[in-house]
């Protein structure tokens, strides 16, 4: 059976204070998002994809903001987010990690090589 090794992983760094590592099979993926520039003063702004998508919180707090209804989420707190709805976060924390799942791919997330 192969092992990716951390080698392969996708890193990127998508703004200042925002990173994230991607891995994925052919239909799921999983994202690791670190930020480090909080706590962010607005939240961001609301998108909606066609993937389902669990979130775990790894590290730090922050508000979860879906269907008009605003979640204090903190480490070990789990989200589910059905495809096609509209969501947000907003870091409260200075540093916060989550742990992101896809199924189908996030194909706009996949570097072409």
């Amino acid at each position: 059976m192969p092992i990716d090794k951390e080698s392969k992983i996708i890193r990127e760094k998508i703004s200042p204070g925002f990173e994230r590592q991607i891995a994925h099979l052919d239909n799921l993926m999983v994202v690791i998002c670190d930020y480090s520039d909080g706590p962010m003063k607005e939240p961001e702004q609301p998108h909606s994809h066609p993937h389902e998508q669990i979130t775990y919180i790894a590290e730090g707090e922050l508000l979860f903001f879906r269907g008009g209804l605003k979640y204090n989420l903190s480490k070990g707190d789990i989200i589910t987010i059905p495809p096609g709805v509209l969501h947000c976060i907003q870091t409260v924390s200075g540093n916060a990690r989550l742990v992101d799942s896809f199924t189908p791919l996030r194909k706009d997330f996949i570097t072409k090589g």
